[in-house]
């Protein structure tokens, strides 16, 4: 039998995946299955982005690049950090990996080991703590739920903060909840970091430009500039280009963190795809109009599964302020008995009892540390949205 790893034995299977897969395969079988699983647009690539991968191919760009990253598409990343953050990288602090997942697995495993810390605020992106298992360092979990907006407090920072802490991870807009920090708030927590000169700021901004409703983006970075030394800044074409597939995520920060995040990238992956950094360019460096038409149609479909989920028997949603993710408190329904006589007893039998019993795949809340709650995504098409909606307060209005 294979002996497996320690490394690999300390971490789990990413919840949201499996629920995508789980809900494929029923699919598959002839069930009739709506899955809002996937944090995935249901927008295409845009088209002069197609087109730039295509003449990539004719021009015979298919050839090894640079390990982390073309000169072209670093060009394009310093250009869209100073025009959309304010900040100014060099080549040699700008880093392109596959996907976003990989940036953040490169910086983590690449300064992490056994009795290191990592403050991460919850709920949080599923794969955070598994990234900080895997390289034997502790993730120290900071509980923000609905009540504080799912934003933690300068007072929380501090108190988790120990001379063992070596990132603080902050994602805003947020994967599951969809919760931004402000400018303001941002400045707060910064004022907590300067006391702690040892403590390195992972931003994730992979949500920038899905905000609605007037909420301006800020990154810790640039409201907090003397923070810049020992930030990554943290981002990809996935989400607002609608380019998940073509594995493109990036970062800016200190050379010397990209440096060691490149040394690892030559010994794992080598080079992400050379036509899908051909295409993260034009995708960068084009017309950023059609971000624009696209957050009007996320902030519809989000106004449409709040306002119905808040009309469900048991359910309280809050409105977050960007991402395509909403993130129902679902207490109201845990020790309610399903129509087969079963009681429900923790998020993922919720997550459970609606996929069997009307078709709805969600993704429930202990795989993002913030329970009892699920995450929906909204990135799929009103009409999947309204059935799906109406699926799940049928299923709720079944539970005594």
């Amino acid at each position: 039998m294979t002996q497996l790893s320690a490394a690999i034995r300390r971490i789990q299977p990413s919840a949201t995946l499996a629920v995508t897969a789980k809900a494929a395969e029923l699919k598959r079988q002839g069930r009739d299955i709506i899955g809002l699983g996937a944090g995935e647009p249901d927008f295409d690539t845009p088209d002069f982005v197609k087109e730039a991968a295509i003449e990539a191919i004719r021009r015979g760009e298919t050839k090894y690049t640079n390990v982390d990253g073309t000169p072209a598409l670093k060009e394009a990343l310093r250009a869209k950090f100073k025009r959309d953050n304010g900040l100014d990288y060099g080549p040699d602090q700008i880093s392109v990996n596959v996907g976003g997942k990989h940036t953040i697995f490169n910086a983590l495993v690449a300064t992490l080991g056994p009795g290191d810390e990592v403050v991460i605020p919850a709920p949080y992106w599923v794969s955070y703590p598994d990234i900080v298992n895997f390289t034997g360092a502790t993730p120290v979990i900071v509980e923000a739920g609905i009540d504080a907006g799912f934003k933690i407090s300068p007072q929380q920072l501090d108190a988790a903060i120990t001379p063992r802490t070596r990132w603080v991870i902050l994602n805003s807009p947020s994967n599951p909840t969809g919760a931004g920090y402000a400018a303001d708030e941002l400045r707060s927590l910064g004022e907590v970091l300067r006391r702690h000169p040892h403590v390195w700021v992972m931003a994730d901004d992979m949500y920038e430009h899905i905000v609605y409703e007037g909420f301006e983006f800020a990154t810790i970075a640039q409201v907090c500039p003397d923070l810049y030394d020992r930030t990554l800044t943290v981002n990809g074409a996935s989400k607002a280009y609608s380019m998940t597939g073509w594995r493109i995520g990036f970062a800016g920060g200190p050379a010397p963190l990209v440096k060691a995040m490149a040394k690892l990238q030559s010994q794992s992956t080598s080079n992400p795809c050379s036509i899908a950094q051909a295409a993260a360019t034009a995708a960068l460096a084009g017309p950023q109009d059609f971000l624009k038409e696209r957050v009007a149609a996320f902030q519809a479909r989000r106004d449409l599964v709040v306002s119905m989920l808040n009309q469900t028997n048991g359910l309280r949603c809050p409105r977050p302020e960007g991402a395509f993710y909403v993130y129902p408190d679902c207490a109201g329904l845990i020790g309610r008995r399903t129509p087969d006589g079963s009681t429900l007893e923790n998020d993922e039998q919720v997550a459970g009892y609606l996929l069997e019993s009307e078709g709805v795949a969600v993704v429930h809340g202990g795989a993002f540390g913030g329970s009892p709650a699920f995450r929906i995504s909204y990135a799929c098409s009103t009409k999947n949205l309204e059935d799906a909606c109406a699926r799940i307060q049928r299923a709720c209005a079944a539970l005594k």
